[in-house]
């Protein structure tokens, strides 16, 4: 478990590394959503993507010698990207498990920090087995992507900023895929202002824990279909279920036509240009999925990691 002290130490760690993301409204959302919503955009972050806010925070804690033989990470795009940026700022080198299938941008940036890639068959193979023999062959030091405390307390830093800029938040919504953003975000949430809601978004497809909520145990629902790419766990980390468990009080799905409608309206509205898995939070509210009519309402835009050819094709369908 971690505590509203764990993240505001890794606020200092941050500090003046990490970038603070800017916290961008719209009227004409308000007007759709019935609410005051403020938009968080960590597709301004370091790497595009909150990611890199944990990764640094897990890497800066090892010691000269462990940080001397390298680290090794897992991850479909935005971890990958995150490790192999603060693996380069912090003096040591990355190796990147990544499947066959991940976005090519995403594949060619985190090449392009430094890291080595191995790729594997996410459909066939698991991530968890394969990247621990390579630990140990190598001597690497594991950087999860969620389950583990730093890396939680580190995307946590994200909810912190963003209740120091908005006061008085009524609900926090983010996206849900292993868990480590909600289970620090939540916990700030709840540390700051207990009778904040906090509802998480998931794909209609990959919908593991909003299941293993209502369940009260973990359930792996397999690797789900969807263009959400970053929220394709199969099921809740250990460790950020216990979290989430205590502190989330909803969890709702989205159809993948929803995420892209979101795309659009942030790309046309606000601007900015976000991935299906960052743009998730913002579709549900747009559906209607969540009732916030009068409230005022804090939405992380999760990441901006999507090539210009992948977000023209997405946007250009039916």
């Amino acid at each position: 478990m971690i505590g509203l002290e764990d993240v505001r130490a890794a606020a200092g760690v941050l500090d003046g590394v990490a970038t603070r993301t800017p916290v961008l409204t719209s009227r004409t959302l308000d007007g759709m959503v019935g609410a005051s919503v403020h938009v968080k955009a960590e597709c301004f972050q370091r790497g595009g993507a909150f990611k890199f806010r944990g990764a640094y925070n897990k890497i800066a804690s090892l010691d000269d010698d462990v940080r001397s033989r390298g680290v090794l990470a897992y991850s479909s795009g935005n971890h990958a990207q995150a490790v192999a940026i603060a693996a380069r700022l912090l003096g040591t080198h990355a190796t990147i498990l990544m499947p066959e299938d991940a976005p090519t941008a995403k594949v060619d940036a985190t090449r392009g920090y430094g890291a080595e890639i191995v790729s594997y068959d996410r459909w066939t193979e698991s991530r968890e087995d394969i990247g621990a023999q390579l630990a140990s062959e190598r001597g690497l030091e594991l950087v999860r992507p969620y389950d583990d405390p730093l890396v939680m307390a580190g995307q946590g830093t994200t909810a912190l900023e963003l209740l120091d800029d908005v006061v008085d938040l009524d609900l926090l919504v983010a996206p849900v895929g292993g868990g480590g953003l909600m289970a620090g975000c939540s916990t700030v949430a709840k540390g700051v202002r207990p009778e904040m809601r906090v509802v998480g978004v998931e794909p209609e497809t990959g919908d593991d824990t909003r299941r293993s909520l209502q369940a009260g145990k973990r359930i792996n629902g397999g690797v789900p279909r969807t263009i959400a790419d970053g929220l394709q766990a199969s099921e809740p980390g250990e460790l950020t279920f216990e979290v989430n468990l205590r502190n989330v009080d909803e969890i709702v799905t989205v159809s993948d036509a929803e995420i892209i409608d979101a795309m659009a309206f942030l790309f046309d509205r606000l601007k900015i240009v976000t991935e299906p898995s960052g743009a998730i939070g913002v579709a549900a509210l747009l559906a209607g999925r969540i009732d916030a009519q009068g409230g005022r309402v804090g939405v992380i835009v999760s990441g901006g990691n999507v090539g210009v050819a992948r977000f023209a094709e997405l946007l250009g369908r039916d």
